[in-house]
């Protein structure tokens, strides 16, 4: 439905007592503590905050929110509430009786508000949220800290969520915002991951918008009502009683029928109606966002001004609601003394409101009101000309942008060259926006000019980083088909390079590179990384000889030449061309040379380390980014994380690391590892037992691999296709498959089965195919002697080679061999291959032997599928008495929680917060924030207090 407007009829007589009460009513305001705003024509106390009286008609909205603002405080859990309406329905007004009902109730708050022309510039919806207040959360310094210094949305998010979890740990915190409509992207990316992150700790939510025009729900309320209270508070137009009340409030008297029938064409729309009571007004209605009539009436009363106060007034209105005297001046081109009586009647007749800093226009719809009377002409030219005067000032460049999108024509070089710059600021935090920047700018340069192919190469590169890599792509061709100039159609190529590796188009990046390798005219550095890219194209092909040899070349042009970037794309491309040949030696010292030279490569060196059997190393370098956390791609540590827990046998722990990794890159939407994700995670519930689960991660690695199904997802999904088949006792398709991934890719041998091709020669062996069984034991012979001082793939080289050949002896040897491996899975499943060959052979006492060390290593790891088979074996052997059976975890209470949750509900509830609990366990707040949610649900609490009381009732045995 769409949202009423209201016509007005227009109050005559200039000097009426209507308007004179309201004047001075005005004029008594400015002198009093702004910090919370209240609506036009509600009751002030002297502080400046509202009396009930100023909620006529919202009483039943009030007690809903007292009520929500009594829980958080009482229970110690978040909530999240959402205020919705159309302008000047009376939003603000009760954001602003929330704030006074809060503080009242002892809540530490922050209030802001998101303005139209501030509304990409990140983070500066938030930025009031947080710096303003009795006690802000942030001071200056660290704010401008923080949007300075971080590169990662995440990182950002976390860290505001740090902020104001440690004062939520003392008080209970309301952030409230109004004009959520406006929030810049930033700020909505953080409201969107702040209030589930920060559900377990007393803070509410409170947000104003206007509703949307689409009628679609705010995503915002969506992603936190999964996690928390939220409520929903549409803000409808008043009863005339109400109005008439209100009417009296603001007059200080009875109203008479002629007032009365003013205000029903108010239509119960608070602000209009205290406007009418001003001498705004009209006759008619409309559908306008701003009503004419209201138009009308500014425009009446904007006629008694100074010329001089109405164009400084017109100027502001073009700055924006809230401005800089100082900007205002400039844009009317006179020095700001001579501009004081304009400013000091534009405040003596309430059209403005001084907050110390800056001045701000009482109403938005006032300034709306102001700025539809300004010619479109006009308008267009006077945002050109604030463009141009804020970086003449000193302003960023994405404070001009506002202004640039609204007032620049097409060849107006100085705005693409500040799009250009502002584009670049904030491509690292917000992709999205200077992918949006970036193609307003190519508009802007007329086409075939230098500088459209220079403007078109930075748009494929924010483009390709904002995830819209088909646009990105498209953008390119559109400026290879005008015929470059060879050196920038080479430039080109290179800024498609990227563009093409992410959408795993290989063979299309090699065929391009070569062709601008072919053509003459381009720069040394354009070269290098064109025989880079080329390199990393081949990487991917069957011939990696040739491969590597490019590699190679690539990489002394490079280093040749000094270029950063061919250095990065050279080493980038032999390290994968490494890994999928099997080398982890070489792979290792690929990627550790790489993330010297670029440390966001660091995850990239920890699985080298991991594939090298080198524990140690991987964890002292995940103990380096835990300190670092800001300065590299956190989803992609979690997945080494993830790697590293899962090879040392901690199933929980790479589970829940894995799981937050798939989060995080749902947030920012780049989906790396998804597929691989998914597959480990059901991989890990099939060995836990837990089918349902692993049936449901089968079915989102399915498919997540339409989304991305390049050949190690497609393997990947197969070989976990495999196994749920032969869980299903359908060894037939399980052999089918496993088939399947030795025909996807020769390299995908080494990258998904180098610690699994025991299961695929079993399930070989089962399905009666030796020919296959013959080729992965080959396989695995082949990766043992490429990697000869890697205790794994040594020893279950020889575990596949027994497994054909059913000879205990040889197992015997793995089992030897594997003593040296980190890997307990590894190790365990090479001990049961053992038990069970040796019952075969009638050995008894050493087959239980074997069994029972399978078992304990399987049961430690919380691998008990794997376990209850091994416990059915020994009690097959006449030995079931020898051990107990291993025990499924119940799925509520104490018990139910994995170790790492419990060492995580334990220092939680010794109030610790998520950082601090992250430091001592050594892990990401990420990780933490996953143990925790898992374990309030397991332990059906939801709030730090809760949870505290829970950990003290418990006896003392359970709680260590």
């Amino acid at each position: 439905m769409r949202p009423r407007r209201f016509g007005m009829i227009v109050a005559s007589g200039k000097g009426s007592a209507v308007e004179v009460a309201v004047a001075r009513r005005y004029g008594a305001e400015r002198g009093s503590d702004r910090r919370v705003r209240a609506g036009r024509g509600h009751v002030m106390r002297s502080g400046g905050l509202l009396t009930s009286s100023g909620l006529r008609g919202r009483e039943a909205e009030r007690e809903e929110l007292r009520a929500l603002i009594a829980s958080v405080a009482r229970t110690g859990c978040g909530g999240l509430a959402l205020l919705q309406g159309e302008p000047g329905i009376g939003k603000t007004t009760l954001l602003a009786e929330v704030v006074t009902m809060a503080r009242a109730a002892g809540f530490s708050v922050g209030l802001g508000k998101a303005d139209e022309l501030h509304r990409i510039v990140p983070l500066s919806s938030l930025a009031a949220c947080v710096l303003h207040g009795d006690q802000p959360l942030l001071s200056g310094d660290a704010f401008a800290d923080l949007a300075r210094n971080q590169d990662q949305r995440i990182w950002l998010v976390e860290r505001l969520a740090e902020a104001i979890e440690a004062r939520a740990g003392s008080k209970p915190v309301l952030i409230a915002l109004d004009d959520l409509q406006w929030a810049d992207p930033l700020s909505r990316f953080a409201l969107k991951q702040l209030p589930a992150r920060l559900r377990t700790s007393p803070v509410l939510w409170t947000l104003a918008r206007r509703p949307d025009p689409a009628g679609q729900p705010e995503e915002i309320v969506a992603s936190a009502a999964r996690e928390l209270p939220t409520v929903t508070v549409p803000l409808g137009p008043l009863s005339r009683v109400a109005i008439r009340q209100l009417a009296e409030d603001t007059l200080g008297a009875p109203v008479d029928e002629r007032v009365r029938d003013l205000l029903d064409a108010a239509g119960g729309n608070p602000f209009l109606a205290v406007e009418m009571l001003a001498g705004l007004g009209g006759t008619e209605s409309t559908d306008d966002p701003v009503p004419s009539t209201l138009v009308v009436g500014v425009r009446g009363r904007l006629r008694s001004l100074q010329p001089s106060t109405l164009r400084f007034l017109q100027m502001g209105a073009v700055l924006g609601r809230r401005f800089g005297f100082h900007d205002a001046a400039a844009l009317c081109g006179e020095p700001p003394a001579t501009l004081i009586p304009a400013l000091e009647e534009a405040l003596h007749t309430g059209l403005l409101d001084d907050d110390g800093d800056q001045l701000v226009f009482r109403h938005d719809l006032l300034r709306q009101a102001v700025y539809v009377d300004i010619p479109p002409s006009a308008r267009k030219a006077l945002h050109r000309e604030a463009a141009g005067r804020l970086v003449a000032a000193g302003h960023r460049p994405i404070d001009a942008v506002p202004h640039l999108l609204r007032g620049a024509l097409p060849g107006d070089q100085e705005a693409v060259v500040l799009l250009r710059r502002a584009a670049e600021d904030v491509l690292p935090v917000t992709p999205g926006l200077a992918a949006d920047l970036m193609t307003r700018a190519l508009e802007l340069v007329p086409p075939a000019r230098p500088l459209w192919f220079d403007v078109g190469e930075q748009a494929i590169v924010c483009l390709t980083r904002a995830g819209r890599s088909r646009e990105a792509l498209t953008t390119g061709d559109r400026l290879l088909a005008c015929h470059p100039p060879l050196a920038v159609f080479s430039r080109l190529q290179v800024a498609l390079g990227g563009t093409l590796w992410t959408m795993d188009l290989t063979a299309e990046l090699r065929r391009r590179a070569e062709s601008a390798l072919a053509v003459t005219g381009a720069a040394a550095e354009t070269g290098a990384r064109l025989a880079a890219l080329r390199a990393l194209a081949l990487s991917r092909g069957h011939d990696l000889v040739a491969a590597r040899e490019a590699g190679e070349s690539a990489l002394r042009a490079a280093i040749a030449i000094g270029d950063r970037e061919a250095h990065v794309l050279a080493l980038s491309g032999l390290g994968e061309i490494a890994q999928n040949a099997g080398e982890n030696a070489l792979a290792l010292e690929r990627f550790a040379t790489l993330s010297t030279i670029d440390p966001a490569f660091l995850p990239e060196e920890i699985v080298a380390h991991l594939h090298m059997d080198d524990f140690a190393s991987s964890g002292r370098l995940l103990l380096q980014a835990a300190d670092d956390a800001g300065s590299t791609r956190q989803a992609m540590m979690l997945w080494a994380q993830g790697q590293h827990d899962l090879g040392l046998g901690r199933l929980d722990d790479a589970d829940a690391g894995l799981a937050t990794m798939e989060r995080l890159e749902d947030d920012v939407q780049v989906p790396v590892q998804q597929v691989n994700a998914r597959v480990i995670r059901s991989r890990i519930a099939l060995l836990r037992g837990d089918r349902e689960t692993a049936r449901k991660h089968l079915a989102a690695a399915q498919e997540r691999l339409t989304v991305k199904p390049n050949p190690g997802n497609t393997a990947a999904v197969r070989f976990l296709e495999a196994l749920h088949a032969e869980a299903d006792e359908d060894i037939d398709q399980a052999v089918d498959k496993i088939r399947q991934v030795q025909q996807e890719g020769f390299f995908m041998r080494w990258r998904l089965l180098r610690d699994w091709v025991d299961s695929a020669i079993r399930t070989a062996l089962r399905g009666a195919d030796h020919a296959l069984a013959e080729d992965l034991a080959a396989q695995a012979r082949t990766h043992a002697e490429r990697n000869p001082a890697v205790p794994t793939a040594t020893g279950i080289a020889v575990q596949a080679l027994g497994l054909v050949k059913a000879d205990p002896a040889l197992l015997e040897d793995a089992v030897a061999r594997l003593k040296a491996s980190p890997r307990p899975l590894v190790r365990a499943a090479a001990s049961a291959d053992l038990g069970r060959a040796l019952l075969a052979a009638g050995r008894r006492p050493q087959a239980v032997a074997a069994l029972t060390q399978a078992h304990g290593l399987f049961t430690e790891s919380g691998a008990h599928a794997a376990a209850a088979r091994l416990q059915h074996d020994l009690d097959g052997a006449g030995a079931g008495g020898r051990r107990a059976a291993s025990m499924q975890r119940p799925t509520q209470g104490w018990g139910a929680l994995t170790v790492s949750e419990k060492k995580v509900a334990r220092l939680i509830a010794e109030g610790h917060t998520n950082r601090s609990t992250a430091d001592l366990l050594v892990v990401s707040p990420h990780t933490v924030n996953t143990h925790l949610t898992s374990a309030f649900r397991k332990l059906a609490v939801n709030s730090r207090v809760q949870l505290a009381n829970l950990v003290r009732a418990l006896p003392d045995a359970e709680r260590t």
